[in-house]
Formats: structure tokens, C-alpha cells, sequence
């Protein structure tokens, strides 16, 4: 690890830190983490000069130790990182990226985590089958979310029989994933979002369907 650099990003964010903005951000996360009160483009502002010299080596360690750390803003910081220098990233660091899923798991970390992990993985599936059956719902998100964005490169088979293997699901996070899924997808097949949802609807939570069809 490079040396100093977690006091480095410390130093960034505490010169940004708004103490009166942090019990805000705390409950928007119902209060499941402590913040310093750094918006996300001070954040970024003040990070960017000692994110963007680091390289693939040193990639994944530098955001293990910023996610180690307690207050939010550091796992932020830790995507800001990843998502900067994915294309320094391959196949063989999706565990490392999976693990950092299933540590102070939440929507705004494991969905920055999906599309990150949906870029490294250049349209491949690798993980993702055990992923979806993976006992950590976070996992099971990532599944379902990894193409986001692929648009004609969607593997759409892939992408139903996912849907519908957790069609089954009451967690609100996973069928609001599931519609995102499809939804996101039926911006380039909106025909085919269509056939399937009206097919499945019996089978899809009333949530995932309306999601799907939100605009259809």
C-alpha cells in the first residue's frame, strides 16, 4: 500500500467534513453507519488527485483499508477508487469485489459494487450463477443487476431465468431488483420485457412487474 495513504484521504475528507449535514446522510441510511457529513461532489473534488495515480496492484488493498475504516464516506471513496480504474481490474478480482458485497452491506454500496463488477466481467458471467444462489441476499442483488447497462449485449435468457428463479423472493430488495433488471433491459427490447413480463406476471411480485413496465 502506498504509504500515508489513508491519512491522505483522511485528511481530504476531514477538510470537506459538514458536521451539521452528518445526521442527515446517518438517516437516510437508517442510521446503519456513521458519516462525516462529506457530500458526494466534495467527496470526489477533494479525492480525485490521490485516487488516479494508483494502480492495478494496489487497487483492491487500498480498498479493502478504506472499507475497513467506520465512517461511510470511506467505502464511498473505496468505489470512487474502483470505479476509476476498473479497466485495471479482471475476472480473477471478482471475489475480492464479492467480499466487499457482503461487508457493511447496503443498497448504495452493493449497487455502485453491481456496476462495477458488471464492468470488469465485459459482458461474462463468471461467478454470478453462484452468486444468485448465494445465502447473502446482496449476493443474489448482484446476480440480478450485473447487466445493467448491456444493452444488446444482454445475455436475455440469462436475465429471465434469473428473474424468475427469484420471482418467489418477499425481500423488497431483491424484487425491486428484479424489476430494475428488466426495466433497464427493456429500454433495447422493450417488446421482448414486454412478452415476458405479461407471460410471468403470475409468477413476478406485483413489484417487480410494475417496475419492469414502469416505462412500457
Amino acid at each position: 500500500m502506498k504509504p500515508d495513504f489513508l491519512t491522505d484521504v483522511s485528511i481530504a475528507l476531514a477538510s470537506e467534513a459538514d458536521a451539521e449535514r452528518a445526521p442527515a446522510m446517518r438517516a437516510y441510511m437508517r442510521d446503519q453507519f456513521d458519516f462525516m457529513g462529506v457530500g458526494t461532489p466534495q467527496r470526489r473534488g477533494a479525492c480525485r488527485a490521490l485516487l488516479k495515480p494508483l494502480r492495478n496492484a494496489d487497487l483492491l488493498q487500498h480498498a479493502r483499508a478504506l472499507w475497513d475504516l467506520p465512517q461511510r464516506e470511506y467505502q464511498y471513496v473505496a468505489l470512487d477508487l474502483l470505479a476509476m480504474h476498473w479497466k485495471e481490474l479482471n475476472t480473477e478480482d471478482i471475489p475480492a469485489l464479492l467480499e466487499l458485497v457482503q461487508d457493511k452491506s447496503w443498497w448504495d454500496t452493493v449497487d455502485a459494487l453491481a456496476g462495477i463488477i458488471g464492468d470488469v466481467l465485459r459482458h461474462r458471467h463468471d461467478y454470478m450463477d453462484d452468486c444468485l444462489s448465494h445465502n447473502n441476499l446482496w449476493m443474489r442483488r448482484i446476480a440480478l443487476l450485473h447487466q445493467l447497462g448491456w444493452r444488446n449485449k444482454t445475455d436475455e435468457q440469462r436475465l429471465f431465468d434469473y428473474a424468475l428463479k427469484l420471482a418467489h423472493e418477499k425481500e423488497f430488495f431483491i424484487q425491486k431488483a428484479i424489476g430494475w433488471a428488466l426495466r433497464d433491459y427493456a429500454r433495447h427490447a422493450p417488446d421482448a420485457v414486454r412478452l415476458f413480463t405479461h407471460k410471468q406476471k403470475e409468477r413476478l411480485a406485483p413489484l417487480s412487474f410494475r417496475e419492469a413496465n414502469k416505462h412500457l
